[in-house]
């Protein structure tokens, strides 16, 4: 399975949830690579840091691309990984439409905010004008560093939840200090210690979310 995390917005958090689905996929014994096709490189120093602490038992294997390359050389590597997670940048870029012509998965999080919910236009512009080169994609938006009280993560949910492009996950990542604190290590949030088991339940929802909606097991 190709995912790519990305969005018209930077900001939204599309690293947390990449660096955080390549470990839980490798946690769960999968052979996983995952591909910096970032220009600000921050799965390079979230692994760079992870790297440390592991003592270089990372888990997975890390690459950095860009542009046409992030097309080439990963399709030269699906046979020799269970999953592939490609973090793009938050702008229509080379790099993030390479990756759509590849990725089975387009991770879309959006912020509860106006002036991310207003990109959900051009993502949705995005997305169907790449399904069309690649048919297989599958684009689902969902909620990260949401609101732990008020009515705008309601609000930013019922405009989501209105697409006919990006299938919304009705799934939350409160902006919980967690997640911070996990990737400031190099660890996945179910590694952090002392757990935050809200946080953890909360990614672990997320992934479950994805996988319901892709109809797999």
């Amino acid at each position: 399975m190709i995912f790519a995390t990305g969005g018209i917005k930077g900001g939204t958090g599309k690293t947390t949830i990449a660096v955080n689905l390549a470990v839980y996929l490798s946690n769960l014994g999968r052979d996983v690579l995952l591909v910096d096709a970032d220009d600000q490189g921050s799965s390079y120093e979230f692994s760079s840091q992870r790297e440390a602490t592991t003592e270089g038992k990372m888990g997975y294997t890390l690459i950095r691309l860009s542009e046409k390359s992030v097309r080439s050389e990963v399709l030269k590597l699906t046979d020799k990984f269970s999953d592939i997670i490609i973090d793009t940048g938050g702008r229509d870029t080379i790099s993030q439409r390479a990756a759509l012509s590849i990725a089975d998965v387009y991770l879309v999080p959006f912020n509860p905010r106006s002036l991310d919910i207003w990109t959900l236009e051009p993502v949705e512009k995005l997305v169907s004008e790449m399904q069309i080169g690649n048919p297989k994609l599958r684009a689902f938006s969902f909620i990260n560093r949401g609101d732990s009280k008020g009515t705008d993560n309601q609000d930013v949910s019922d405009l989501l939840s209105e697409s006919e492009t990006v299938t919304y996950l009705n799934v939350i990542l409160t902006n919980r200090k967690a997640f911070a604190n996990a990737i400031s290590y190099g660890l996945g949030i179910a590694e952090l210690k002392p757990s935050d088991p809200k946080a953890v339940g909360e990614f672990k929802n997320l992934y479950d979310s994805m996988i319901k909606a892709l109809k797999l097991k």
